[in-house]
């Protein structure tokens, strides 16, 4: 544990959800630009769709390659870089001709920016007790959570006013200020170790010995197949509500920003029933009314009832659950790590994102007139991520019994 703690708690949260948010608000804030840029670029919004996959791509591969850095060179270094990064693509993306071009900057602008998020997860684990990681990452996901109210407000109002391109440069203007508060504000957590070898072997090494440990691979895996929930609804839904459900791009908006308040009411309430509850409990009932909720999104489709305000209310139940399992599967894949905790966020972002990806370009493969793509990938996701939970529990406790067994044998041969 390191002593480089600022004198604010309040600020450090901040900060660190700041870095956490970079990403979501990078994809929220363009959400109601579709239609412009589609325009804008001679394309449909189907190929614009394409944007958003890209993105997760970059973010799923550019957190492989944080991972290494941050334990190499510290935590605030490959952040300077990564930014830096972020800020010449988001220039690149206001700059862009064509759509082939949009998704180039967009694959470049995520692989910059990731850097925040697997730098913010590993800094949780660097500067607070692993007992108290489950409420700081509910305290990041206030953060997060209110960038799907303001990105998407303020991405349709800056397209309505001065068109889509200038949407990139209002993220420009965010990511030097994260930079500011980065210099100011974020101590760092982890000296530079110039012993760590960024060759190849002993990376695949390092992330292999992460992913071999059980308690990571169940609720990293958990966590991220019920996220690709919510990257499904964040690629689906511009096209059931504005297409399907014909609102305009303000009304979208606001849509969004409402949906989105119940994932921030949930993440605080989670700091509440961290006090009764313990977090796997907390994650088997989420994952539950999840599981519910996209099996009714599901049902609706097919039945043809699917209205704006049925699918509306059980997408909002959807994320409201997500807000009980994020905080909690993340703090218990980050729990076992300590010395190698940059690698741990690292593996458990990119696995997150890659499944992510997967699901989005699954909504935009499957796209029709309907609502059931995007219903369809949140159920299978959900239900998926439950079993996941379970079986993985089993395993947990089925290790955890075979080493009290092998313990109780060892103890009386020792009495022999």
């Amino acid at each position: 544990m390191t002593n480089h703690r600022p004198k604010s708690k309040l600020s450090l949260i901040f900060i660190l959800g700041l870095l956490t948010a970079i990403g979501p608000f990078s994809v929220d804030m363009y959400l109601p630009a579709f239609s412009g840029i589609a325009k804008g670029l001679n394309t449909s919004v189907d190929q614009v769709m394409l944007s958003l996959s890209s993105f997760f791509v970059g973010i799923s591969a550019g957190q492989l390659l944080y991972g290494p850095l941050l334990e190499r060179f510290g935590r605030k270094n490959p952040l300077y870089f990564g930014l830096s990064l972020y800020l010449v693509a988001s220039v690149g993306c206001a700059m862009a001709g064509s759509v082939e071009v949009l998704i180039a900057g967009r694959f470049f602008q995520a692989l910059g920016g990731c850097v925040g998020m697997v730098a913010a997860r590993a800094m949780v684990r660097d500067l607070f007790e692993v007992k108290e990681n489950a409420k700081i990452f509910s305290s990041l996901m206030l953060v997060v959570a209110v960038s799907p109210i303001i990105a998407p407000t303020a991405g349709g109002l800056i397209t309505s006013v001065f068109g889509w391109r200038y949407v990139f440069v209002a993220l420009v203007v965010v990511a030097i200020g994260v930079l500011v508060g980065i210099y100011w504000l974020l101590p760092e957590s982890k000296k530079p170790d110039p012993s760590f070898s960024l060759m190849p072997r002993p990376i695949l090494r390092n992330f292999a010995s992460v992913f071999r440990h059980t308690q990571f691979t169940t609720f990293a895996l958990t966590g991220a197949v019920a996220a690709a929930g919510l990257y499904a609804y964040v690629s689906g839904s511009p096209h059931v509500y504005m297409e399907v459900f014909q609102l305009t791009e303000g009304q979208f908006s606001w849509v969004f920003a409402v949906i989105a308040m119940g994932l921030i009411g949930s993440t605080q309430l989670n700091n509440l029933m961290l006090k009764k509850y313990s977090s796997e409990q907390i994650i088997g009932v989420g994952l539950s009314f999840q599981a519910a909720a996209g099996v009714g999104l599901v049902a609706l489709s097919l039945l043809g009832l699917a209205d704006f305000y049925s699918v509306t209310t059980l997408v909002f139940i959807f994320l409201c659950c997500q807000g009980f399992i994020f905080p909690n599967s993340s703090a218990l894949s980050m729990a076992p790590f300590h010395t190698n905790a940059g690698n741990a966020s690292a593996l458990m972002g990119a696995i997150q994102m890659a499944i992510g990806a997967g699901a989005s370009v699954l909504v935009s493969v499957f796209n029709d007139p309907t609502p059931l793509p995007m219903a369809g990938v949140m159920a299978c996701c959900a239900l998926s991520s439950l079993s996941i939970f379970h079986l993985g529990r089993n395993i947990i406790k089925h290790t955890a019994t075979l080493k009290e067994v092998e313990q109780e044998e060892v103890d009386m041969i020792g009495t022999l």
